[in-house]
């Protein structure tokens, strides 16, 4: 772990930077600036950040099987063309709830789109409580709701053996598990397997490693932790950032060794965008010693 070095590598400012997705054709991280309205690619080939930018609030950003990519957008699942600069609606959910919108997305290992909702921050982490569902997108474009009552839904993966689902919803301040069928795509027998400690803050973003260890970008904490959701135990391995806001974590990279972080500004006043003006940028964090799992393609 000595070895660990921290590089600010897109200096954008992002208001929420989220959903950092490797890209291995491209040899780009994409993510997204949600309040910023923009999808970004940052090249590690040029180490240039291109941007397109959206009608709405965008929170994820997947790979797809096709070509291209998929996004949330709003409350709704849409494709974007790269090229093009295209956006197409695939579908709509929460259409009773026109304060909602969508936040963190994944696709699972059979290319399904999983994605949450949530209702719109009056202020970071401040906003109407039980508003959100979790949602997923089929390959033929239907989808299915999971549950409701959600605050913020969040961090989404799978273990490595696919038998189960992880994830977050923020404000419960828990790492969650369910039993997952792989066939079917259903998912139940919900329970907590992490609780944040007071100092880690508000979990966001995660990711899984080929040990099939979890990594949490703590919101507010300023740091990705690593647990062992076996045990539900919190490892040893904590990386600090130098920005309060970290928001998501995934692994890229030529052998999926590096990780990259995103993290968001907003809701930080002058003084503290001073004391740390890297806020809102991606970080490339080497060194660490493990490896991570490539991203699926949604199949649609």
């Amino acid at each position: 772990m000595s070895s660990i070095k921290i590089e600010c590598i897109a200096k954008e400012g992002y208001r929420i930077g989220e959903s950092p997705v490797w890209d291995e054709k491209e040899s780009a991280l994409l993510c997204v600036d949600i309040t910023g309205r923009k999808v970004c690619r940052w090249s590690s080939v040029t180490k240039q950040v291109q941007a397109i930018s959206v009608d709405a609030p965008v929170s994820s950003v997947a790979l797809r099987k096709s070509g291209d990519y998929v996004i949330t957008l709003g409350t709704r699942f849409a494709a974007l063309k790269w090229k093009e600069q295209l956006v197409t609606t695939l579908t709509h959910v929460d259409k009773d709830k026109p304060n909602n919108r969508f936040n963190d997305g994944k696709v699972d290992p059979a290319g399904r789109y999983f994605a949450g909702t949530m209702a719109e921050e009056i202020r970071p982490a401040v906003l109407e409580r039980h508003q959100g569902s979790l949602y997923t997108l089929f390959s033929d474009l239907s989808v299915v709701k999971h549950f409701d009552q959600v605050d913020i839904s969040n961090g989404l993966d799978w273990s490595l053996d696919h038998k189960t689902f992880f994830y977050i919803d923020s404000l419960s301040y828990s790492v969650d598990a369910f039993d997952y069928d792989l066939q079917t795509g259903k998912i139940g027998n919900r329970r907590s397997i992490y609780r944040l400690e007071k100092e880690e803050s508000i979990p966001d973003g995660m990711c899984i490693d080929t040990e099939g260890k979890l990594w949490v970008a703590c919101y507010d904490g300023g740091r990705v932790i690593r647990l062992d959701p076996e045990t539900g135990k919190s490892l040893q391995t904590t990386v600090k950032l130098p920005v309060d806001k970290t928001t998501s974590c995934c692994f890229g990279g030529e052998d999926y060794s590096e990780m990259y972080v995103t993290s968001a500004s907003d809701g930080m006043d002058k003084e503290w965008l001073s004391r740390q003006p890297q806020a809102g940028g991606v970080f490339k964090i080497t060194g660490l010693g493990v490896k991570g799992v490539p991203p699926y393609p949604f199949a649609g």
